[in-house]
């Protein structure tokens, strides 16, 4: 009941944000249990719910693999990477997936959402929104990254 109330009064600005949602991040942020968290927007719950997630052992071929070919998804990587200096680093990235090929109605519905969604998210280092897979390469997170 709460989550319903929660997401009638978040209409306007769009989709709730389930518990489970910020619960799954947060073990990614701070217990790195999850390479990846893909999210997605459950129209009959009016809410942001958990899709799928990848283990640490998981590479980010598993992670492009896991995003769907013609459907949008909100997705959190957290990206482990060695700087010059020889440190081991780790930035985590908030991705909007909008494929060109997917319907209107979803990528209007993620685009309106999104911004309510991200700010659920706090530690989030950098945001990239794609549209094709060129645009979520390893090498653009690696750019980013450093």
């Amino acid at each position: 009941m709460a989550s319903f109330l929660r997401s009638s009064s978040n209409a306007s600005s769009g989709m709730g944000v389930s518990d489970d949602c910020k619960h799954i991040f947060l073990e990614l942020q701070r217990k790195k249990t999850h390479r990846y968290v893909i999210f997605k927007i459950d129209e009959k719950r009016k809410e942001v719910i958990v899709d799928k997630t990848g283990g640490t052992a998981e590479s980010f071929d598993d992670f492009m693999a896991a995003l769907p070919e013609n459907d949008c998804r909100y997705a959190i990587y957290d990206f482990d990477f060695v700087t010059q200096e020889n440190c081991q680093k780790s930035k985590i990235f908030f991705i909007t997936w909008s494929p060109s090929i997917s319907r209107i109605r979803p990528k209007m519905l993620y685009a309106t959402s999104k911004d309510r969604f991200r700010r659920e998210l706090d530690g989030v280092h950098y945001e990239i929104q794609a549209t094709d897979p060129t645009e979520l390469d390893i090498e653009v997170l690696r750019d980013r990254a450093h």
